[in-house]
């Protein structure tokens, strides 16, 4: 009877051992194994045009997905899968496991930093202002708001908008927090709003076709803590994915600046002039 027991005992722990082995075996692997191996990666969007959105026909596109299809081929990974989540969602979604990676244009920012690891960046880009056809409160600029307390200004809940409006000194009572850009055109159409803070492509983008709403010009260079700020975005995967983002900045180096590159992403507004001029060491810095 003991060594019956005995037997029992010592085949459950080596099933145990087993199974634990198999547990680490696959944590060390990591995420870019896995990808490889299912040839699948699953990237998060915030359907943000000209960044990362689904367009007419259904089809995942933008700069960011674009170029992630680019370097992750390069990689060996031939397919992309994408979900659709609003931009406040995107950390909390990759962190979850969600997805694999960002590939929203999200902006490199020290506190996005503590919860994500960045890629290099892919791009920089300016400020903006969505405003009614002939901008009736005369808006060129955050400094604009702050100056008027009447004055409603939408952004994108999780934005960098909303800190740069805060940095700016502009009261929180007039800030108005939206889910998507969708959102934030309505709201300028409607009155909701004065203005519609975004990136100057977004603006640019949702103005482009419609002749009730305008980009504010011409348009105040943000300066916070004397410095200009020019947003740069990045792909952002999860803490521990170290190997993976590394493998991604390796093929992203040899990608960015090529005539490939620059045919992939000038259809979205991007191109030479967006290069970017910071490291995401350096931003991450602060």
């Amino acid at each position: 009877m003991k060594t019956t027991t005995f037997r029992l005992i010592r085949g459950f722990a080596t099933a145990m051992t087993l199974f634990f082995a198999l547990a680490v075996g696959s944590a060390a692997a990591g995420t870019l194994d896995e990808v490889k191996e299912r040839g699948v990666v699953r990237i998060g969007i915030a359907n943000e045009a000209p960044y990362g959105y689904m367009d007419l026909d259904g089809k995942v596109t933008g700069e960011a997905p674009e170029v992630a299809r680019a370097v992750f081929n390069a990689m060996g990974i031939d397919k992309v899968e994408a979900v659709v989540v609003e931009f406040g969602s995107l950390i909390p979604g990759l962190k979850a496991g969600r997805f694999d990676v960002i590939a929203a244009g999200m902006y490199i920012t020290p506190e996005r930093c503590g919860q994500v690891l960045f890629s290099e960046p892919s791009y920089k880009i300016g400020e903006g202002f969505l405003v009614p056809a002939g901008n009736p409160r005369n808006l060129h600029g955050y400094e604009d708001v702050k100056a008027n307390p009447d004055i409603k200004l939408g952004v994108v809940a999780g934005a960098v908008e909303g800190g740069y409006a805060r940095d700016v000194g502009i009261p929180d009572e007039q800030v108005v927090m939206l889910p998507d850009n969708a959102t934030g055109m309505g709201a300028v159409k409607s009155g909701r709003v004065d203005a519609y803070g975004g990136t100057a492509l977004t603006v640019a983008r949702l103005a482009a076709n419609d002749p009730t709403v305008e980009t504010a010009q011409p348009f105040e260079d943000l300066v916070i803590d004397g410095k200009l700020i020019a947003g740069h975005g990045a792909f952002g995967f999860r803490k521990g994915d170290e190997d993976f983002r590394d493998a991604f900045n390796e093929h992203l180096a040899g990608y960015l600046g090529t005539d490939a590159w620059e045919q992939t992403v000038t259809p979205f507004g991007f191109g030479r002039h967006t290069l970017p001029e910071k490291s995401a060491a350096e931003l991450c810095g602060g």
